[in-house]
């Protein structure tokens, strides 16, 4: 079997979309997201950012760290540069992209959130409650991606 076609079916054959496979991925996933944005905030308000700023860095940085931790297991797999970062494309694009939208969504509706410093309970608070959103919103669309053999589906064998 060719890598590209080892890539679309994992090392075993497609997988099975279930709910704990589904968390699996979507924890995944938030660890990096949670990473990228932590560092990204504390990064962003140290300096003393306003709200857009903040949020582009934080969601650049969830990116290369959800990312980062794909490409990690990969790697340990054996795979090369280049067909590593096509299937972390592939498998983690959308749930990252959803995930950033909502908690960062959810932090600017949190009245004061991002503006009260990093010393704040309100700050992490927030934080901490979009980043939970943010996985129960992601969570159902990634066991759909997985249902249809995309997403973390294919780099799951790969992990293992």
């Amino acid at each position: 079997m060719s890598e590209s076609e080892q890539s679309d079916q994992g090392h075993h054959g497609p997988m099975k979309a279930t709910w704990a496979v589904a968390a699996s991925a979507t924890l995944h996933c938030l660890t990096g997201c949670a990473i990228g944005e932590v560092l990204g905030m504390v990064i962003a308000t140290a300096l003393g950012w306003h709200d857009l700023p903040s949020i582009l860095l934080a969601v650049a940085l969830a990116f290369v760290f959800g990312y980062a931790l794909t490409l990690r297991g990969l790697f340990r797999a054996g795979l090369k540069w280049r067909a590593a970062l096509r299937l972390a494309l592939a498998a983690d694009t959308l749930s990252i992209l959803v995930m950033e939208i909502v908690d960062n969504g959810v932090m600017l509706i949190i009245p004061g959130a991002m503006d009260s410093g990093l010393a704040s309970v309100l700050f992490w608070g927030a934080l901490a409650f979009s980043l939970i959103v943010a996985f129960v919103v992601t969570l159902p669309i990634n066991k759909w991606i997985i249902g249809r053999g995309k997403g973390h589906a294919v780099i799951h064998a790969y992990h293992h």
